[in-house]
């Protein structure tokens, strides 16, 4: 069986690599692809674009989203997700450094599964993404059709 994607969408580098490696010290197998992007995560999702070669019934096992995206933002990738029947389901954590509680009522709103505050100190993140990996990754149960 071949190992379920996660998709992490963010635009800042030095948080892309925090994340990519907290993901490998956490143990995380999963395949990641990376969205720099609003626009490049939709296309993968939607295998538009670049993406159009891409299987579009094959779907991330978990989104990991930041909000303060160029082109299209974290809230409307995530508007967009929930208003269409093949990503509806998805498992969307919001990943960010955000502290305005207008983003995270606004995500939580629009049907964001988790919030998740970027922690500043490296091994705090470590815990973190070692916490979401336990429940996103291991725990949690797949409603049908997803994946």
């Amino acid at each position: 069986m071949k190992t379920k994607v996660i998709l992490l969408v963010e635009d800042n580098p030095d948080d892309e690599l925090l994340t990519l490696r907290a993901l490998k010290k956490s143990g995380v197998k999963n395949e990641v692809v990376v969205a720099h992007d609003g626009v490049e995560a939709l296309d993968y999702l939607f295998a538009s674009g670049p993406h159009s070669g891409r299987d579009p019934a094959v779907m991330p096992q978990l989104i990991l989203l930041d909000l303060k995206l160029p082109r299209v933002d974290g809230l409307e990738v995530l508007r967009r997700l929930r208003s269409d029947e093949r990503t509806r389901r998805l498992p969307v954590v919001i990943l960010t450094s955000s502290r305005e509680q207008r983003d995270m009522l606004e995500g939580y709103g629009l049907g964001a599964n988790s919030y998740v505050r970027k922690p500043v100190n490296f091994e705090q993140f470590v815990k973190a993404i070692e916490l979401l990996r336990s429940y996103w990754l291991v725990l949690n149960e797949d409603p049908p059709g997803v994946m």
